[in-house]
């Protein structure tokens, strides 16, 4: 691998995982590099369960707290819970095993919004961060990095940590170098404006500059990302898609979106990517795509021509797609960029480039507020991620869902979200299979029968029912009317028979 480690300085530091895991010490704060299963270490999660295992079984402590972009894999996260090597966790988690760590109590888990990450730790909001795992494509004769599929919080980390440890990945294109836009938020009390107008502007350097002295240890991997198939669209996706591309061509006809230059952020899945194949056959053109990763349907439109720039922090790429990438990244850095994710999800530059936003969701209740997070209000599934960054900020905000789930035991709109993460304020325009429900300029009472047709049909006497119940009676109270003693029956119904039917 010395065409990847060209510096003299840091091709010394070249050692095995399990050697460089023994400067990851009990306690420590690690800042790991990776995003939705891109660009995160693969040998060192292991090397430090390891450790933790040893220590474990001799009747010692040895725990972390576990920092990264966002998700990573179950080589990563999943290896890391399954030894108790982590104490606390944050932005964003995914892995099933954690998952069930955090709901147990067992793990701390902090849900925060990704672009106010970084900042935190580089603040100290946390504490000293002691080691940066940053995963890299290649190191420069300077000593430079250059990132690998993403780029997450690593300049944050590399900034903040007091110890690095490199791992370069050969399975990366080395024509991924180019792809990446560097930019750092200066420190405060000087920041600046950041000097991105439209979605394909590169304002920094394609490489990542740092304090090479920092560097304990180099670690060369050849291992692919995890990069799970999405699953084939089905019928109900194919649906909330076409009401998804109704509801753009109504804002073309209400003069406040063009065919050209559509600028999108989408959050990640088999929806998503329906939306992105309707696409394909519409008629909007010259596609611009801000946003936090690219997935497939966005490949597919750059390949197309109907999308000329897709900026975003990481890939999520199905395994397929990922091997194009590999082989074809010189030809995609053309219109593809990756940023540090908190340029990518600057609210800033969201609310200046004026894009519309999609994302998932658990739950909605019936005014409007939603909650993306936490099933019954008390069941973490993955954290809010960056869908705070782009709903709050951008142009228009929407959310995607099916209308219910676990075989119709579950459904996807409430009396009231039992958590909120995106307040009736901040939700706009609401789809499910069966239509789309604009909010926009609605007081919390005109919303209800709007959300209640995005509902199953199962559903919608229930949620009427409820409604009723809350405008009569002894509430006199009628900006946002509820009852209180029934507002979560769906959910207490869920615990006690399996359904919110009851």
């Amino acid at each position: 691998m010395s065409d990847r480690i060209a510096s003299e300085k840091l091709r010394s530091k070249i050692m095995s995982a399990d050697e460089a895991a023994q400067f990851v010490n009990h306690g420590d704060k690690v800042g790991m590099s990776g995003f939705t299963g891109a660009g995160y270490p693969k040998a060192l999660p292991t090397a430090i369960a390891n450790r933790a295992k040893e220590a474990h079984s001799a009747g010692n402590d040895y725990a972390i707290d576990l920092f990264t972009g966002a998700s990573t894999a179950p080589d990563c996260d999943g290896v890391l819970a399954e030894a108790d090597a982590i104490r606390w966790r944050m932005p964003y988690a995914s892995d099933p095993i954690m998952r069930n760590k955090i709901n147990s109590g067992s793990m701390g888990y902090s849900d925060i919004h990704l672009s106010h990450s970084g900042q935190q730790v580089e603040e100290g909001f946390f504490g000293q961060l002691n080691v940066a795992v940053i995963e890299v494509t290649r190191i420069t004769e300077e000593g430079y990095i250059i990132p690998s599929s993403s780029v997450g919080n690593n300049v944050e980390w590399l900034n903040a940590a007091e110890k690095v440890i490199l791992e370069v990945n050969s399975w990366q294109s080395a024509d991924l170098e180019g792809m990446h836009d560097i930019w750092s938020v200066p420190a405060l009390p000087n920041r600046i404006a950041v000097p991105i107008n439209k979605p394909g502007d590169r304002i920094g350097k394609t490489y990542i500059e740092f304090d090479t002295d920092k560097v304990v240890a180099v670690v060369e991997t050849n291992t692919a990302d995890r990069n799970a198939p999405f699953k084939p669209v089905d019928d109900i996706s194919k649906k909330i898609a076409g009401n998804f591309l109704d509801f753009l061509e109504s804002e073309v006809a209400a003069g406040r979106l063009s065919y050209d230059g559509y600028i999108m952020q989408s959050g990640v899945g088999n929806v998503p990517n329906a939306v992105m194949a309707g696409l394909l056959e519409s008629k909007f053109e010259n596609i611009q795509a801000y946003t936090e990763v690219i997935q497939d349907g966005m490949v597919d439109l750059i390949d197309a021509g109907k999308m000329t720039v897709a900026s975003a922090t990481s890939f999520s790429l199905s395994p397929e797609y990922a091997e194009k990438m590999n082989n074809e990244a010189k030809r995609y850095r053309e219109s593809i960029i990756l940023r540090p994710q908190q340029i990518s999800n600057h609210p800033e530059v969201i609310r200046r480039v004026g894009l519309i936003a999609t994302n998932g969701l658990i739950e909605a209740d019936i005014y409007g507020n939603v909650n993306s997070t936490n099933v019954s209000g008390s069941r973490v599934m993955n954290g809010i991620g960056g869908s705070g960054d782009f709903t709050r900020n951008g142009y228009i905000s929407s959310f995607i869902t099916p209308s219910e789930a676990k075989g119709g035991a579950i459904s996807a709109i409430v009396p009231f979200a039992s958590h909120i993460d995106h307040t009736e304020h901040d939700v706009m325009v609401v789809i499910s299979e069966y239509g789309y429900a604009d909010l926009r300029g609605l007081a919390p009472r005109e919303r209800v029968a709007k959300m209640i047709a995005l509902a199953h049909p199962d559903y919608r006497p229930l949620l009427e029912e409820y409604y009723e119940r809350a405008t009569s009676g002894d509430n006199k109270y009628m900006q946002t009317p509820h009852d209180l003693a029934t507002a979560f029956d769906f959910h207490i119904n869920l615990a006690k028979t399996g359904s919110m039917k009851g």
